[in-house]
């Protein structure tokens, strides 16, 4: 796959989300993304204004994880979360689903909890991309989480957390691209180290990508 610098950095999510994370850090990876160009810097909700007030003037957008990175919140604290961070800035979401419900079959309460986010987010034209955690699901599960998120309106499905055994896996995003066509954007995070891995991510499918190691990448 041939793709230029440019083009590869679009497809990036500058993320910046360990809980040691300081404001200096944060203003690091603001300072990357504009630098590079990338599609957005990723961050937990505390940062969502300091993150928008750096990155104003250019078209890289502020991204907010709710209910991270266990997605075993309420679905009230999520769509509280939601509402705070588009407030804050944010244009693009990313929460994780209630992962134990998935698994454990009870798809009412997950498209629940996603529509609620989902309709938060969409009041305001802004993208919701859904994390399912593909480190803890077999395929059967990968493919109803994404089915899911589908019926429930997201913009996206995303692989992990990166907080999690493992991250993104080629044969994962192949599958989530085969589930959702091009209805849906997917998104691999998660132990993308190198240009070679993101690559390979976006010939699987993937159509985003969350990085931290995106100077690596772009470099």
């Amino acid at each position: 796959m041939k793709i230029t610098t440019g083009e590869l950095a679009k497809y990036l999510d500058h993320t910046k989300l360990n809980p040691d994370a300081t404001k200096m850090d944060i203003e690091t990876i603001c300072a990357e993304a504009r630098q590079y160009n990338t599609a957005s810097v990723c961050v937990n909700a505390h940062w969502a204004s300091l993150v928008t007030e750096k990155l104003a003037g250019t078209d890289v957008n502020t991204c907010v994880v709710v209910g991270f990175p266990l997605g075993a919140t309420s679905t009230q604290s999520k769509v509280a979360e939601t509402k705070t961070a588009i407030e804050d800035g944010a244009k693009e979401i990313d929460m994780v689903i209630n992962i134990g419900e998935l698994i454990g079959g009870n798809n009412e309460a997950v498209e629940s909890d996603i529509s609620a986010v989902a309709q938060e987010v969409h009041k305001s034209g802004k993208l919701l991309k859904v994390i399912i955690e593909t480190s803890f699901l077999n395929d059967e599960q990968i493919v109803r989480a994404c089915e899911l998120s589908e019926k429930s309106h997201a913009d996206y499905v995303k692989t992990s957390t990166g907080f999690s055994a493992s991250g993104a896996k080629v044969e994962d995003v192949s599958l989530m691209r085969k589930t959702v066509g091009d209805r849906l954007g997917v998104k691999a995070s998660g132990g993308i180290h190198s240009r070679e891995e993101a690559i390979a991510m976006i010939e699987a499918g993937a159509s985003r990508l969350g990085v931290s190691a995106t100077k690596k990448i772009l470099e």
